[in-house]
């Protein structure tokens, strides 16, 4: 495992990590005993850091990870995310008793003094330039309350803002083999600036594991079947925003990657991670098969320097068109 320095937040944080969407809900049935076995054998195999987020099955997923890292908060960091919980387009969600609300909330579920990265969750851009949030999230850094504090953004263009206009430590990103627009503008920027990158949606929601066709069908309570064409949040967040049957057909189209590495899947994190920007990716999981899978894209090889333009030529002329919503 390789560990990279997260933005200037002091910490050092594995590069592949793992983020607990899943295991709070909106992807279908779920097992809080085999969801912290999975959590455990990730610590095991090094993995020192996990994203979650209040909303996620309404600090469900905070409370398995304090169950699970209890007596580990000094070596294994959490970063977990804020305002969703709210009206995201209300001035009043971000106020500053509403925020304190939330990571006092936060703070009780995790069971943790402190929150090692506090993450803005999604908040449209004119939330983001014209509340007092960034004013409030230095405020909570200086009591303690959080160590430091980043956004997790849906375009370029919101990543960018933050880059060059707050503090932030790290930002969070889409970021797969069939979302590649980051590497263009935002992930030079971030460098320049010494911000963190954590790559979220990394298999596309599933896509860049080859185990789908066209006609599968994802269970009512899962983000892949009500969110798919974006009804409930931004249809990025679900398959990279492209429509399903299309990455269905992408996905074939760039197999090829796990010729040589035993799976798309280990390929595609793979990918990912080697990519200079990007601190740590964050799969998701279900179970403890998903994490060993996923642990063991650390050992596949990488990818050459002809493989990275193909797919790079592959994303711009094939790929790019299809994404919807803002990017």
């Amino acid at each position: 495992m390789q560990y990279n320095p997260l933005g200037d937040t002091g910490l050092s944080v594995s590069e592949l990590g793992f983020g607990t969407w899943a295991i709070g809900g909106d992807w279908g049935k779920n097992n809080d005993e085999e969801s912290l076995k999975g959590l455990q054998k990730a610590m095991d195999a090094g993995v020192n850091f996990f994203d979650t987020a209040d909303v996620y099955g309404s600090g469900h997923s905070e409370e398995l990870l304090a169950k699970a890292t209890k007596g580990k908060e000094d070596s294994i960091h959490i970063a977990t995310k804020f305002i969703r919980l709210g009206d995201i387009n209300d001035p009043a969600n971000y106020s500053e008793d509403q925020i304190r609300t939330y990571v006092e909330n936060s703070l009780r579920r995790l069971q943790r003094e402190t929150i090692d990265l506090y993450q803005i969750h999604c908040a449209p851009l004119d939330m983001l330039k014209n509340t007092d949030i960034f004013p409030i999230l230095e405020k909570l850094k200086k009591e303690g309350k959080i160590r430091s504090y980043g956004v997790s953004v849906e375009s370029d263009e919101e990543g960018l803002f933050v880059l060059e206009n707050t503090n932030a430590s790290a930002l969070q990103v889409i970021f797969n083999v069939l979302r590649q627009k980051p590497l263009k503008e935002l992930f030079p920027k971030a460098q320049e600036k010494g911000v963190g990158i954590l790559a979220r949606v990394p298999l596309a929601s599933g896509l860049l594991t080859g185990k789908f066709s066209k006609d599968h069908q994802f269970e009512s309570d899962d983000h892949r079947n009500f969110n798919k064409d974006g009804g409930a949040f931004n249809v990025g967040e679900t398959f990279g925003g492209i429509p399903f049957e299309k990455g269905v057909e992408l996905s074939r189209e760039v197999s090829w990657i796990g010729d040589e590495r035993d799976s798309i899947t280990r390929a595609a994190l793979k990918w990912v991670m080697q990519q200079e920007a990007v601190t740590s990716v964050i799969p998701g999981f279900k179970n403890v098969k998903q994490v060993e899978d996923n642990l063991k894209s650390l050992e596949v090889k990488n990818f050459s320097a002809e493989e990275l333009k193909k797919l790079e030529t592959f994303y711009w002329e094939n790929v790019h068109a299809h994404i919807r919503g803002p990017y």
